[in-house]
């Protein structure tokens, strides 16, 4: 039998897409690979990052550290 532990916190990001210049240091840094550069461009001909999946994120907000241009920072907040 495996016991698996249950997350007590939700993790997130909120992007503020046009401030950013992609430079790739919020999903180079990641450690759980929860981001990556979108498709999309921004207005500046950018593109910003997207959180690939809720689950992965942990909201350690190392991308808002690392993010020369905050815009980008990483949340945590308790489950339910």
């Amino acid at each position: 039998m495996t016991v698996t532990k249950e997350k007590k916190v939700i993790g997130s990001v909120v992007i503020t897409a046009e401030r950013c210049k992609g430079c790739g240091f919020c999903v180079e840094f990641c450690p759980t690979h929860a981001l990556k550069l979108s498709e999309q461009y921004n207005s500046k001909g950018y593109h910003p990052p997207v959180l690939i999946s809720r689950e992965l994120c942990n909201g350690c907000d190392i991308c808002g550290i690392v993010c020369p241009d905050f815009a980008i920072y990483g949340f945590m907040k308790k489950k339910k």
